[in-house]
């Protein structure tokens, strides 16, 4: 998943639209040892404990601006880098960042499609965080991800994901045509791990089906961005049997494995995403 799943004028129209530092007096050394003294001191040093704390959300995006320091098209993080964001994102409960499935945005429409909506948190060259909230039997259309790594943590409900990687230096019935092997076809349930798709590896093209109210979180590095040639690409996905190309060879018992993907020249017409402000806790930049 990414924001390259949001209808990309539409998103960026919305969010545009969307649209004190205390000083503290130094105290002086305190050299009463009474009782009184002794506690005040005490809730002091709680309270600036407290105010210490940093939000999981924060942590998210400090963690972030770590791993995608050096983000730039296809470069993939460090094994340790992932781990560090996997880890962070492992912890994350739909109340660290305010969501939950009483809200309208998870409501079910009786005739056709419902809407998705995204949530935007934070955004810059280097890398984007945003929740997708889907009714149940949403859908997120198969689409890609260019030179792209991408972390995405399913809060709660169950949701079917499919996925492919491209067959590398595979013949083509067509220049918009290509083969992909099946990565994953499986119903996930929160909670579960963190999953990441990689620039070549992963399932980098995927389709997201909500079997139940659901609620993912996506970190993108790089995000999506036309000047930076990481567009957005949606596909139908065709049978292996649908095309016989000369030098395609395939096992009869791994056909199902493999399908011709042929790009979309238009967005998914049932495709309706509505883009909203974060209302979680605030990040610090």
């Amino acid at each position: 998943m990414g924001a390259g799943t949001v209808a990309r004028d539409r998103v960026r129209k919305d969010l545009s639209e969307i649209s004190n530092k205390t000083n503290i007096p130094a105290t002086r050394p305190v050299v009463s040892s009474s009782p009184e003294i002794r506690s005040s001191s005490r809730k002091r040093n709680q309270r600036r404990s407290k105010k210490a704390v940093i939000s999981p959300v924060q942590k998210l995006f400090e963690t972030c601006k770590k791993v995608f320091a050096n983000a730039k098209s296809g470069a993939v993080p460090s094994q340790e880098h992932i781990n560090m964001l996997r880890a962070v994102l492992d912890e994350i409960k739909p109340e660290d960042v305010d969501v939950s499935s009483k809200m309208p945005y998870f409501r079910s429409k009786l005739i056709g499609r419902p809407p998705v909506t995204y949530l935007h948190i934070y955004k810059c060259h280097s890398f984007s965080m945003g929740i997708f909230c889907l009714p149940p039997t949403g859908v997120i259309p198969l689409h890609n991800h260019p030179e792209m790594t991408v972390f995405s943590k399913l809060l709660f409900g169950t949701m079917h994901i499919k996925s492919y990687d491209w067959v590398a230096d595979s013949p083509q019935p067509s220049s918009d045509t290509r083969l992909a092997k099946v990565k994953v076809d499986s119903d996930f349930t929160a909670p579960c791990d963190t999953s990441i798709l990689y620039p070549a590896d992963g399932g980098n093209m995927h389709c997201f089906t909500a079997k139940t109210a659901c609620a993912v979180l996506d970190v993108l590095g790089p995000p999506y961005s036309d000047p930076a040639g990481r567009h957005c690409t949606y596909y139908f996905d065709h049978p292996f049997s649908s095309f016989s190309v000369d030098g395609v060879e395939v096992r009869e018992e791994e056909k199902e494995e493999y399908e011709w993907l042929k790009e979309r020249e238009e967005e998914p017409e049932d495709l309706t995403v509505t883009a909203m402000m974060y209302s979680g806790p605030i990040i610090k930049e």
